[in-house]
């Protein structure tokens, strides 16, 4: 469901928005969490492209893919991002302590998002230490389907490509330069092994993409689509601020 746009254009307005933002906001630079996926070093290509104070941060914790922080670090030296490392095992292994739980504990959803809110703690540390903003990385795909941890990868202060599918951002990344080893691979939140996200979403991107979209996607039953829109209803919430109750 990937429309035909001029990326080039795609990504001019982009780095349009963030420099404006940048601007106004009164700060100095930008912070985001690098996983070595493809949302990720998209958005940290664009940032790098507005403002050389661009950082990196590669996010360990507990269970991490393999090849994770290589491919991180070929996003980096390919755009040149300023890069640190801080190693969450140990703080996430004392909490599940805390908590009565084995430091082996094996990884449940609420667990996955634990390791999601403390990546956001120590991103909101390194911004507020550098008077940076903190950038999210989530596409319009996973944002509709609430395919992010709220409070965790959802706890960003602006979203650069959030209006776009994610085979737009599959097409802007070949124009950006993203290496085609992060094109090729199986988008994954990493938070457990053998995790990625269209075996736990239960489609094809392509498929969600023309859900999200309007459209109706191919090669799912009417179950399944059913499915899909109630999981989209169900985390509604998580793109909005919380109710305040009318008094």
């Amino acid at each position: 469901m990937t429309r035909s746009r001029d990326y080039a254009k795609v990504a001019q307005a982009i780095e349009h928005w963030l420099r404006d933002y940048l601007d106004r906001s009164g700060c100095k630079g930008f912070v985001l969490g690098l996983s070595g996926g493809l949302d990720s070093s998209v958005v940290g290509a664009l940032c790098r492209r507005v403002s050389p104070a661009t950082v990196g941060l590669l996010l360990p914790c507990g269970h991490t893919p393999a090849d994770a922080g290589a491919d991180a670090l070929l996003v980096t030296k390919q755009f040149r991002i300023e890069t640190i490392t801080y190693d969450l095992t140990p703080v996430y292994g004392a909490l599940l302590q805390t908590l009565n739980l084995p430091v082996n504990a094996p990884v449940t959803l609420p667990l996955a998002n634990l390791k999601a809110r403390l990546r956001m703690m120590a991103l909101y540390y390194e911004a507020n230490r550098r008077q940076a903003l903190v950038v999210g990385t989530g596409d319009r795909t996973e944002l509709v389907l609430g395919f992010f941890t709220k409070y965790g990868d959802g706890g960003v202060d602006l979203l650069p490509i959030g209006s776009l599918l994610k085979g737009e951002v599959r097409e802007l990344a070949r124009h950006l330069g993203v290496p085609d080893r992060i094109l090729a691979k199986p988008p994954s939140p990493g938070l457990w092994p053998g995790q990625t996200a269209e075996g736990e979403l239960g489609a094809t991107y392509e498929q969600l993409d023309a859900l999200v979209a309007g459209a109706t996607p191919k090669g799912l039953s009417t179950t399944q689509v059913a499915q899909l829109r109630k999981r989209i209803a169900i985390n509604e919430h998580k793109l909005k601020l919380p109710p305040v109750c009318p008094l």
